[in-house]
């Protein structure tokens, strides 16, 4: 399976376990919003590593940032801390409601770390009856045991053995479903500002108003997971600057380190105390490599410039989008915010969405699904119009070539 040291895609087959499909091609180069496959041929890339490269590919302050903490100092433990972590986390309660940040490696671990703290606060403030956690169907929070089981997609977490229990899954944007089941024993709400593996759908103003009101009414701390939703990607640096609702702890990971894997939860100091020493850790959290290319990221994101331009991009992908509709009829509607927008398949494309991500893979396009409905774009925030432009085009040429 290997030619001299070429790597081969069925090499896959024999020593991956085998619970992804990927496509047959193998990257191995990018920059800015282009990918390189083996064989040399180009494509534009439309999926960020999945909302994850929000500068694209080799972006210059990233590289700058890694070549120069590759020569200081790459990993400590949490028995010491270290300057890249201490920045990072100051520019983090600079830029948002908290005070106290926790660091972790994906996103997954910052969402355990902040259910932890919700059920520890729950328990020290309230009692140990005050446990339950209210999530939404079709919601995503990741692939640890606890989080999958909080996500409200139960494919993901059945066939593991018994779940973690008093976990509860009510209706995304269902304001009286909501009110007619949250109690004095809700320790926490867990949500996305906009859901985006269950399908790109965002919250209307009365659900996202109701939700604070209510967790305030009976003291229920509200988790934002803004792993895919945040830094930039809506074009607020997080989507709950957007909505005017501020929760009361968020996770972050995805684009936070542009690339480089970090994860990051946020809070208040009043509940930050409650994960006392020894309550919580993580070996890797806070490395300083990863913080050091995260704090580079933060930089350029934040600026307004920066965040100016995912609006000015939404608009350009939303005007194309509709171009290609107005030709092929194939989409009920676009909707997203920012950067972070799915194209939903009328009825009679239904089902189809991978059709179309593989289709665009074989015109030189990558791109996403969120589901079987919907296509997912969550490109680069500072992609060109150029590439923009170049790659709505192989999207027309692909969804021509299955019509």
């Amino acid at each position: 399976m290997t030619l001299g040291n070429k790597v081969e895609r069925g090499l896959f087959d024999e020593v991956m376990v085998p619970c992804y499909n990927p496509m047959e091609m193998i990257p191995v180069k990018g920059e800015g919003s282009r990918v390189w496959d083996q064989q040399g041929n180009e494509y534009i890339d439309f999926a960020g590593g999945i909302a994850v490269s929000c500068l694209g590919h080799c972006h210059p302050a990233m590289v700058a940032a890694i070549n120069d903490q590759a020569q200081k100092l790459w990993h400590l433990s949490n028995v010491m801390t270290n300057e890249p972590a201490l920045r990072l986390a100051k520019k983090l309660t600079e830029i948002s409601f908290a005070e106290k940040v926790f660091f972790a490696n994906s996103g997954a671990e910052a969402n355990e770390a902040a259910l932890k703290l919700a059920r520890r606060w729950a328990a020290d403030v309230h009692g140990p009856e005050k446990s339950e956690i209210i999530a939404f169907k079709q919601g995503f929070h990741g692939r640890t045991f606890f989080t999958v089981t909080v996500g409200g997609q139960a494919a993901y977490s059945d066939g593991f053995g018994p779940k973690p229990g008093d976990v509860t899954h009510l209706e995304y944007n269902d304001v009286e479903g909501l009110k007619a089941h949250i109690s004095d024993r809700t320790c926490a709400v867990m949500m996305e500002p906009l859901q985006g593996e269950g399908g790109i759908v965002s919250p209307s103003d009365e659900f996202a108003k109701t939700v604070r009101e209510l967790c305030d009414k009976h003291n229920a701390l509200l988790i934002f997971d803004e792993v895919q939703t945040g830094n930039g990607r809506t074009g607020d640096f997080y989507a709950y600057q957007g909505l005017g609702v501020t929760p009361d702890v968020l996770s972050t990971a995805k684009s936070l380190g542009g690339g480089i894997p970090i994860g990051a939860m946020l809070t208040t100091t009043e509940l930050a105390k409650h994960l006392k020493i020894g309550t919580h850790g993580s070996t890797y959290g806070g490395n300083p490599l990863a913080c050091a290319v995260a704090e580079a990221v933060v930089d350029v994101v934040s600026k307004p410039e920066t965040l100016e331009g995912v609006k000015e991009r939404e608009q350009l992908f939303r005007a194309g989008l509709e171009a290609i509709n107005a030709k092929y009829n194939i989409f009920s509607e676009i909707r997203g915010k920012g950067l972070l927008i799915g194209a939903a398949l009328n009825d009679e494309w239904q089902g189809r969405a991978r059709d179309v991500l593989v289709a665009s893979g074989k015109h030189g396009l990558m791109l996403l699904v969120a589901g079987a409905n919907v296509v997912r774009f969550t490109p680069s925030l500072v992609i060109s119009k150029q590439d923009i432009e170049e790659g709505l085009a192989k999207l027309d040429k692909a969804i021509a070539s299955i019509i």
